[in-house]
């Protein structure tokens, strides 16, 4: 099903003047790109994440958290 979404599309960027399709291949790999760079960064993370929510359960097991109140924030 996404592949056909992808293709409806790209059949209608077709249409498109080539100055827009071109903008709009640029803004697609763009994203792609930022995806992955996001991906490899979280994975990369995974340790460091675990590490601070252990201290953070611990922390709060310890009476030492706080309530979280948006509206002071």
């Amino acid at each position: 099903m996404a592949a056909k979404l992808l293709e409806d599309a790209f059949n209608e960027a077709s249409k498109l003047p080539e100055p827009e399709q071109e903008s709009i291949a640029s803004w697609i790999l763009s994203e792609l790109s930022s995806e992955r760079r996001w991906t490899d960064a979280f994975r990369r993370s995974q340790d460091t994440l675990s590490s601070l929510s252990d201290r953070a359960l611990s922390e709060h097991a310890e009476g030492l958290s706080e309530d979280l109140e948006p509206d002071k924030l």
